[in-house]
């Protein structure tokens, strides 16, 4: 039974890598603000909820991995209520949406 447990949790922790490879990819290549954050929004929240979830699964059933759980849940709620606040903020800045066809700025 641990071996299954230690099989999972490295996959989630790779699948966590995976995408936050994929985010710091889009980071890098989407041309404005708005199109970054969401790249990096969407791909960190999963990242951090796999990884934290796989380091769980690693701990076994305990209290450190109770707690890690919550911290878990408590980025995958705040992750996304952060990214849609800084986002709002780059409106309200006066950033304009990339339209296709436009040049980069």
């Amino acid at each position: 039974m641990t071996y299954l447990l230690v099989g999972l949790a490295i996959i989630c922790i790779l699948g966590g890598l995976f995408f936050f490879a994929t985010a710091t990819i889009g980071l890098l290549r989407f041309p404005d603000f708005f199109t970054r954050l969401h790249a990096t929004g969407k791909g960190d929240t999963l990242a951090v909820f796999l990884c934290l979830i796989g380091l769980a699964l690693y701990e076994g059933f305990s209290l450190t991995a109770l707690k890690i759980i919550f911290i878990a849940v408590f980025m995958f709620l705040a992750q996304p209520t952060a990214t849609h606040a800084i986002s709002r903020a780059g409106i309200r800045r006066g950033l304009k949406p990339w339209v296709k066809g436009e040049e980069r700025r």
